[in-house]
């Protein structure tokens, strides 16, 4: 068999696929696929945020640790308070 063949039955296919697939699809999309899309993009910018706050703490601490500061935690910043 040549190298070729190969190459050729590939292309050949290829090109079927795009012939033989419609250019334009006439569908309807119902409010409630709507809704679902609108949710899932906003789902994905809410884990996007929380994982940026997560590092964001995360670099932030080595930042402090590196420099020498240390910082200080809720709970002790409260205690500080009632003194």
């Amino acid at each position: 068999m040549k190298k070729g063949l190969p190459l050729f039955l590939l292309t050949l296919y290829c090109v079927f696929c795009m012939v033989m697939t419609p250019t334009q699809a006439s569908a309807y999309i119902d409010p409630s696929t709507t809704t679902f899309i609108i949710q899932a993009g906003i789902g994905l910018v809410v884990a996007i945020a929380a994982g940026f706050s997560i590092y964001w703490r995360k670099a932030k601490k080595k930042i402090n640790k590196a420099v020498g500061r240390e910082e200080v935690s809720k709970d002790e910043s409260d205690d500080l308070e009632d003194l």
